[in-house]
């Protein structure tokens, strides 16, 4: 069992609430009296919602988001909002306010102080994953665009689930990029990631995005029959379980995936059988997830120009620029180029179709059906993909880990591909990297709806390795 000593953290929070926001409830209720913190772009109502952006340093939350609400339905007690990348655009949590403190990495390295070797929390969710690991809370919500709930945890050496997109209710969370955001969930076993995450997911008739009662239905069926052939699951055995690893994630570039070798041979100990697998359109799932991601921002974030939202500067052009980060501005005007006249066949619909094309290549190695697709399933296919969250344990505070665009961009390649075909997705840590002793953390990724079959996995495979 891996052993972490925690520090208390605390520039991981916006906002700390002066005594934690609850709604009575029986001591019974499945989250009673468990401290929760939100990421700072989800609503709670009279409470400062900024998403790490000066645009939004003075707005007050007019409602409280799905999610949220069923939370505080739970019995949880909501303590605070969580620092994170400016509107979820990064993945080291540095694309902060003017004067914002960064937040460190609360895992400290062998023999560290506090004050020694700091280290990023992973983006965007860096915040939500601090307060969790610091012990300053037993979960935390997060959100998923591209790998910002996943590549924290990994970071940290805690759980991270990123639920199939329409899982959980987006109503009352600041878009980023529409078609691709998710609320995940932050916590230090899988077992306590379950537990918040049944709670906070189902339909929603306000979240138009948000899957249906049939479409879970059916999910769910294939997931059952998933289960029946993992033969002594039950008896924490995964006999029967196909496990796919893909070449593309084999990268050149990567520390840590060549410390899978114990784990893999655990999982098979377990009964598993492990699959070489190709997954083609990987690779160029990047340049795909840029456009789609950039320009769904660029439209997103334009009701932030001073008009109903955002700061009232004289000129809506000057508001964006006062208000924007570099890293958001940058990104915005990449998405409005995609959505030119001139780019959009050859970026846009071309990004749409790659996007359609990964998902098709996951439908043909997963041996359970999606359910909101026709695809049939191959029956020899696997059950899951596995492969390192990350390349490479959590990068120094200094110099800036956005600096190096060719390890930011093949870290990508590892967290992108589940978000641009909405696939279900956790990372879990197995232990410390022999180099330096930070954690290192595996992803198991599903078909469309079975996160339970992904977080029985998790629990069976990789936190018994622990």
């Amino acid at each position: 069992m891996m052993i972490i000593r925690r520090r208390i953290h605390t520039d991981a929070f916006t906002w700390r609430a002066p005594t934690p926001i609850a709604i009575p409830q029986p001591r019974t209720a499945s989250l009673a009296r468990k401290q929760i913190a939100l990421k700072d772009n989800i609503l709670l109502r009279t409470t400062p919602t900024t998403c790490s952006s000066a645009t939004l340093g003075t707005f007050d939350s007019p409602y409280t988001a799905t999610c949220a609400t069923r939370l505080l339905n739970a019995g949880a007690h909501i303590t605070g909002k969580t620092s994170m990348d400016e509107f979820g655009m990064g993945n080291a949590n540095t694309h902060l306010p003017a004067g914002a403190p960064r937040v460190v990495n609360p895992f400290p390295g062998p023999g560290s102080t506090p004050s020694d070797d700091p280290r990023v929390a992973g983006g965007s969710s860096g915040g939500s994953a601090a307060v969790v690991a610091s012990g300053q809370a037993f979960a935390a919500l997060g959100t998923d665009t591209g790998g910002s709930v996943r590549l924290p945890a990994a970071y940290c050496g805690i759980v991270g689930l990123k639920p199939g997109y329409g899982i959980v209710s987006r109503h009352g969370v600041v878009s980023y990029a529409d078609s691709l955001d998710c609320v995940g969930v932050l916590a230090r076993t899988v077992e306590d990631v379950r537990e918040v995450f049944d709670v906070i997911s189902g339909p929603d008739a306000r979240d138009a995005t948000c899957a249906s009662v049939a479409a879970r239905k059916r999910a769910h069926g294939y997931q059952d029959a998933a289960r029946r052939r993992i033969r002594g699951l039950e008896r924490d055995r995964l006999d029967g379980l196909r496990i796919g690893l893909p070449i593309e994630t084999h990268l050149p570039a990567a520390q840590t995936p060549r410390h899978l070798s114990p784990l893999l041979t655990h999982l098979r100990s377990l009964g598993a059988t492990l699959h070489p697998i190709s997954i083609p359109s990987i690779p160029l799932s990047l340049p795909a997830y840029y456009v789609l991601a950039c320009a769904e921002a660029s439209s997103t974030l334009a009701r932030f120009g001073g008009g109903w939202y955002g700061d009232q500067a004289g000129e809506r052009s000057e508001a964006r620029r006062r208000g924007f980060g570099g890293e958001v501005r940058k990104r915005v005007v990449a998405g409005t180029h995609a959505l030119t006249a001139s780019a959009f066949d050859n970026s846009y619909l071309k990004a749409l179709h790659l996007r359609h094309t990964l998902r098709s290549d996951y439908n043909a190695i997963f041996r359970s059906p999606h359910p909101l697709h026709a695809s049939p399933s191959p029956p020899h296919g696997i059950d899951l993909v596995l492969h390192s969250t990350a390349i490479r344990t959590a990068p120094l505070l200094d110099p800036p880990p956005t600096a190096d665009t060719t390890n930011t961009y093949a870290q990508d390649i590892l967290t992108v591909p589940a978000s641009l075909a909405g696939l279900p997705c956790v990372s879990v840590p197995y232990g410390t990297s022999p180099d330096d002793g930070w954690p290192v953390g595996v992803s198991l990724t599903g078909q469309w709806g079975m996160e339970g079959l992904v977080l029985d996995v998790a629990r069976v495979g990789v936190e018994s390795f622990r």
